[in-house]
């Protein structure tokens, strides 16, 4: 353990956060199971997409030019010798002055060279009479025409969404490599802290970090765990990290971590399991940062213990500093773990409509209201670290640089966009 009185940039802060996380092994799952997952393969074409030619539009198959002089006023009449059905495996030919019926994604008959619509005729069975001529290739799906074989249709890294999952579908595979969803424990410490939908006393606070953020990780595409409320005391704190790092390829403390007392039950504790580093970062709100990694008890050595390590966060005890000290910090490590990088809050430029103030020499993350259609930004009063009410009102973050103490209505500011 470290710990340092000095103020640690945010970015360095989170570039030894990153620089710790392992990707998780990939695991082969089924399609029903790989939404929301991170790919951790590449998934080329087998066979060409499609891999036969055929027909674009219920309508007839014909030689180009035997319905050449077809129109309106002067249709021409094929007789119709066969028709095809989506699915049907058989083998056709065209054979001159003939049509044969077709229907959509059904496969193309040897010898034809366009499809005409249906629209385009009178709809015959035995015979069919065509109003209009059909140029080459009407209507007519190209073998290869959406993807050719070897091609790769979805790579390593993309996040699953509906889409790729049909793509996946498409080319034939029934499972692939994908890195498992991250699993998030999340544990409260406090002697102050009641489990909401019980009464409360004087000098006791219903929780709220556990739950917001277990949904922030639940929301950032993991499965997250929520220990039950932990007085302060570190022989009942380490037992329960412990017993939840068999279920944890993340976990995230908060309270017991300020930078003095004798309360710091989560710092106590962790003086006896990994390397916990316990810092001041410069920023606001969210000073009192602790990152590291525990061994799993079982692993007995070091050598054992180098690839069974699992990352913990200490986060502060205010709840919007807990907050923002996930979206910042925590996110982007969920994000490794996965070996994605599209997880990092979408940043915007907004006008301010109002004034607001910074401490000097360290970045504020202060909330607000954004208005994307209008590109204006509303800070919020009650910026307050323990102000929760403002948290629920926000959907947006205003960045103020560490070298400015304060910004006019009408500057342009950066803008952090809430999930």
């Amino acid at each position: 353990m470290s710990h340092s009185g000095e103020l640690t940039p945010v970015e360095e802060h989170l570039a030894e956060i990153l620089a710790t996380i392992t990707p998780l092994t990939p695991t082969g799952l089924g399609l029903d199971d790989i939404g929301g997952l991170v790919l951790a393969e590449d998934v080329s074409a087998v066979s060409a997409l499609p891999s036969f030619d055929n027909s674009g539009m219920d309508g007839y198959a014909v030689r180009v030019e035997d319905v050449a002089a077809a129109t309106e006023e002067k249709p021409v009449t094929l007789p119709v010798t066969a028709e095809v059905a989506a699915g049907d495996t058989g083998a056709y030919a065209l054979q001159p002055g003939t049509a044969i019926k077709i229907m959509t994604g059904a496969m193309l008959p040897h010898g034809a060279e366009a499809v005409v619509p249906v629209e385009w005729t009178d709809g015959g069975s035995a015979r069919v009479s065509i109003r209009a001529g059909a140029a080459y290739g009407n209507a007519v799906r190209l073998a290869g025409e959406d993807a050719k074989a070897g091609e790769v249709l979805v790579t390593a890294g993309t996040r699953l969404r509906p889409m790729h999952v049909a793509v996946i579908a498409a080319a034939g595979r029934g499972s692939v490599l994908v890195r498992p969803r991250p699993r998030v424990v999340v544990l409260s410490t406090g002697n102050e802290l009641a489990e909401p939908g019980t009464p409360l006393v004087p000098g006791r606070i219903w929780d709220s970090n556990s739950f917001m953020l277990a949904a922030a990780a639940r929301e950032a595409g993991c499965l997250a765990y929520r220990q039950a409320i932990l007085p302060d005391h570190p022989d009942q704190v380490l037992p329960a990290i412990e017993d939840q790092l068999a279920r944890a390829d993340l976990m995230v403390t908060t309270g017991g971590v300020s930078m003095g007392g004798e309360h710091d039950v989560v710092k106590a504790a962790l003086q006896q399991l990994g390397t916990i580093t316990f810092r001041k970062v410069a920023m606001q709100p969210g000073m009192p940062q602790g990152f590291g990694t525990i061994a799993l008890p079982a692993a007995v050595t070091p050598e054992a213990a180098a690839g069974d390590r699992v990352p913990i966060f200490t986060l502060p005890g205010n709840p919007v500093s807990a907050y923002v000290s996930f979206q910042v910090f925590a996110r982007p490590a969920i994000a490794a773990l996965q070996g994605y990088d599209g997880l990092g809050l979408e940043k915007v430029q907004a006008e301010l409509t109002g004034p607001l103030r910074s401490p000097a020499g360290r970045r504020s993350f202060l909330r607000g209201v954004l208005d994307r259609a209008a590109g204006k930004v509303t800070p919020l009063t009650g910026q307050g670290s323990h102000q929760i009410a403002t948290l629920g009102k926000a959907n947006a973050l205003v960045v103020v640089p560490e070298w400015v103490v304060q910004m006019s209505e009408g500057d342009t500011a950066e803008v952090l966009v809430l999930p």
